[in-house]
């Protein structure tokens, strides 16, 4: 039986510790390991893994590793479970910057272990359905794309993430540790971004950490997009998510649970229709590559010693984009081509 140890004892690892309770796969929990000793203890206590004094005693007792660190971090922790071939589950982003993704991809690559990128919205039901909604031939092309992602900074409340304050530690602010998600899922819908041109700012004036970003981008259909990301300091509103795709001959609208909706759209003939909650999980689920829960997906995947998706090298192109976004902004806001 699989044994799967965790690196990180955070919120983001309980999340996935959850889902792995939920997706009825059986494995063995090994170790956990986390600066924190008391963090570590309530995350063993709650999902039934032991306590390890080290990283190393953690990669030593187990076949799958979640690593669910600050992100600088991560390529240090994937190159050791990849040189004692642990199949790997990293959070994303996968490190501080593009050059960092890239050296991680080659590490498991060359190891030829099943890796997977905590992407998890391309298993959203309501992102799986809005894109069979964009990509139907009634709906005709993309014209445009409005998405706007807000979120209170995340050093603080239920995230308590306050090395997201570091830039040593983050690499950089929300387009990279919150919105590559984003950018994902825009080429998710879209199938590709060519070019963008960005603006930040930081309103919180922690060195390196942009609380504001606001893109423009051009699609590789022709389209054009604006992507908005904003960290703030109203507590009331955690991560809320608002996409608007204006197809030719169809509008799609989410503005709700990232997984369970609701999906609205609008056709040329007046018709209006919405799927939310459990028919639109029915509905989506045909239509997902393997399972719906990611972490189901994961182990069963590092079971079979097969490939898992999202993988490394999806979360390698998010980071191509990403790198151009911030490379707009430091030339104040001039077009940047996507290294292809």
């Amino acid at each position: 039986m699989l044994r799967v140890g965790f690196i990180g004892a955070g919120l983001i690892a309980t999340f996935h510790s959850k889902m792995l309770r939920r997706s009825g796969v059986e494995v063995v929990r090994a170790g956990v390991h986390d600066p924190d000793l008391a963090r570590a203890s309530a995350f063993a206590a709650a999902s039934g893994h032991h306590v390890c004094v080290s990283e190393d005693e953690v990669l030593d007792g187990c076949d799958a590793v979640y690593v669910c660190t600050w992100t600088s971090e991560h390529p240090r922790l994937v190159a050791e479970a990849a040189r004692r071939r642990i199949h790997i589950f990293c959070e994303k982003p996968l490190a501080t910057d593009l050059a960092g993704a890239e050296a991680m991809l080659d590490t498991v690559q060359r190891a030829g272990i099943t890796h997977q990128v905590g992407l998890i919205l391309r298993r959203s039901p309501a992102y799986v359905w809005a894109r069979q909604l964009i990509e139907d031939p009634a709906a005709g092309r993309v014209m445009a794309v409005v998405f706007r992602d807000d979120q209170y900074i995340p050093v603080q409340g239920m995230y308590a993430s306050t090395w997201r304050g570091d830039r040593t530690k983050a690499g950089g602010g929300t387009m990279l540790e919150h919105s590559i998600h984003d950018v994902d899922m825009l080429r998710f819908l879209t199938g590709g971004i060519e070019a963008v041109s960005a603006n930040s700012s930081a309103f919180h004036r922690l060195d390196g950490i942009e609380d504001v970003m606001a893109v423009s981008l051009r699609f590789l259909g022709g389209g054009a997009g604006t992507l908005t990301s904003i960290w703030h300091d109203n507590l009331a509103r955690p991560s809320l998510r608002r996409v608007e795709v204006f197809c030719e001959r169809r509008y799609i609208h989410l503005d709700g649970d990232d997984w369970f909706g609701p999906v609205h759209w609008t056709d040329a003939d007046g018709t209006n229709e919405s799927l939310a909650g459990e028919a639109l999980v029915g509905a989506a689920a045909p239509l997902v590559e393997g399972d719906v829960n990611p972490d189901a997906a994961f182990v069963r995947a590092a079971v079979a010693g097969a490939p898992a998706w999202p993988d490394f090298a999806t979360g390698v192109v998010a980071h191509r984009v990403v790198d151009a976004i911030y490379r707009s902004a430091a030339l104040d806001g001039q077009s940047v081509e996507v290294d292809a």
